[in-house]
């Protein structure tokens, strides 16, 4: 199953995983890589590297959910793989649950009923380990009870399901990926941030770090490329279809930990700040990695710490460049 001469899409392209899924899928060398994304999370410079290493990247500003203008797309590139990580992050669905799970659904929705239809030939879909909820016991495996506390999780526990009834129902080529916590360079430092980029932007404002609850949460973190890297696996072992696959570390991480290690990397000395607990906050979090083990010989091959120190040196560059890119703007 090589990606060479195929025509791939990846959905969300431009965010934080589907940016990295698409240098990844460069180095494949396929025939032709269609992005589409809204950019309500994701970022044009997210794929700067992407352009320049495979100038043909075909870019749409278009929302999966809609079904036709998904269709056009698919038929005017000849689309034989479709990469699904288009999404409303957990965040928006604590302000706005409703439309966040009716618009993640619909995004499912389009590509299962785009894939019965004959538009493509195989779907990759990214789920999300939010759809386990708290672990009951240990690390979680694929079969562990699906308790999501957020819409979000409802939304993406939704979606797995919906693609797991086309594969039996229609037969569709499918597999669902279900990365636990990502981190690393890109990942959206602005609204719907996560905690290591939005510990770093404060430490860099001279701002205390804040920790919701007690910080003895825990979560399994895996370097960004890493799962990229899985989801291309997945794709070219046929063994993985109609299965869900955990991707992660398959180690625990308290959130105190992390944000004291980001605190020594920057030097940062001041104490950090503890707010209430946030509703819906899950409260341990690990994954059982065996399936994924056996069936693509997955592993995790960046330490934490030293990919927390990576995208430590990263967000400092990064926000320090956009800082100045800031200040010339308003002179002008």
């Amino acid at each position: 199953m090589s990606l060479n001469n195929k025509s791939v899409l990846v959905t969300g392209g431009a965010g934080f995983i589907g940016s990295h899924l698409v240098d990844q899928l460069i180095l494949e060398e396929p025939e032709k890589i269609v992005v589409v994304d809204n950019l309500f999370l994701g970022k044009d410079n997210n794929l700067n590297d992407a352009k320049n290493n495979f100038p043909e990247l075909a870019i749409y500003h278009k929302d999966a959910s809609i079904k036709k203008d998904m269709k056009t797309i698919l038929e005017n590139d000849g689309i034989d793989i479709v990469f699904n990580l288009a999404v409303i992050p957990l965040p928006a669905s604590l302000e706005k649950p409703a439309w966040t799970f009716r618009h993640n659904n619909d995004i499912t929705a389009s590509m299962c009923e785009l894939a019965r239809e004959g538009l493509f030939k195989t779907l990759i879909h990214f789920s999300s380990s939010e759809v386990y909820g708290n672990s009951i016991s240990g690390s979680m495996d694929e079969n562990h009870p699906l308790n999501g506390t957020t819409p979000y999780a409802a939304s993406k526990a939704a979606c797995d399901l919906l693609v797991l009834s086309y594969c039996r129902t229609f037969g569709i080529d499918a597999s669902i990926i279900r990365p636990f916590n990502n981190y690393g360079p890109r990942q959206n430092e602005g609204s719907y941030a996560g905690l290591i980029p939005i510990t770093i932007r404060r430490i860099l404002q001279n701002e205390p770090p804040i920790i919701f609850g007690d910080g003895k949460q825990t979560r399994d973190y895996l370097y960004v490329t890493d799962t990229a890297k899985a989801a291309i696996k997945i794709y070219k072992n046929t063994s993985t279809r109609n299965k869900v696959l955990n991707i992660a570390s398959g180690k625990e991480i308290s959130i105190v930990y992390v944000v004291q290690l980001i605190a020594e990397y920057m030097g940062f000395p001041k104490k950090i700040l503890y707010d209430p607990d946030r509703p819906g906050d899950v409260r341990r979090h690990i994954a059982n990695i065996y399936l994924a083990e056996d069936l693509i010989g997955f592993k995790s091959s960046v330490p934490f710490e030293e990919g927390l120190r990576i995208t430590v040196d990263w967000y400092i560059n990064y926000l320090s460049g956009k800082k100045k890119a800031d200040r010339k703007t308003r002179r002008k």
